[in-house]
């Protein structure tokens, strides 16, 4: 996110129920990267959050040039460089008791990789939804980019880190907060 910064605290939003359902009506699933369309429904059936953007991330390379790849890296030894579009999810979360323990649970997803998952927020995602916030794949160095271009052997790295992250935000999804997350 290039206007990626620290977490803030959530604040009082008296229009977050309208905010919702307007995300609600113009969520058009089709138009989601198909490995993560389960993971947006999931998030719109929970009443104390919404999203807001995501990605699946993109890989592209010499083999490989459509912008909305969504192909797993190929097993190569001929592929130096990787151009890295940004996997993220942008959610609004409702200061709630819930959305506060979704919160604190969203903010454990980074322990996957320290390195390559920020948990924060985006000026322009904020100046538009107060209480959004942003989980995204990106190596930290470039924290606040949305491309970047790596090594092969790097993006092999981001695309398992890519994985996991995606995995854990289904297990939050599934389990609830108000289940004891492990981890």
């Amino acid at each position: 996110m290039e206007t990626f910064t620290e977490l803030k605290d959530f604040v009082n939003d008296p229009h977050y129920h309208e905010k919702r359902q307007e995300s609600l009506t113009s969520l058009d699933l089709n138009t989601i990267d198909a490995p993560i369309v389960e993971i947006i429904d999931g998030f719109s059936k929970l009443p104390y959050c919404f999203t807001l953007q995501s990605c699946y991330g993109h890989f592209l390379h010499k083999n490989q040039e459509n912008p909305k790849n969504i192909e797993p890296l190929p097993i190569s030894d001929s592929i130096a460089r990787v151009k890295y579009r940004i996997a993220y999810i942008a959610l609004c979360i409702q200061n709630s008791d819930l959305g506060r323990v979704l919160f604190q649970h969203l903010r454990r997803i980074p322990v996957i990789d320290p390195e390559y998952i920020q948990f924060g927020c985006a000026e322009w995602f904020w100046k538009r939804q107060l209480n959004s916030y942003v989980l995204q794949i990106e190596p930290k160095r470039y924290i606040t980019r949305d491309t970047v271009s790596i090594s092969y052997q790097e993006a092999l790295h981001i695309e398992m880190v890519r994985n996991e992250f995606f995995n854990g935000l289904k297990k939050i999804i599934q389990e609830g907060p108000q289940k004891k997350q492990s981890g």
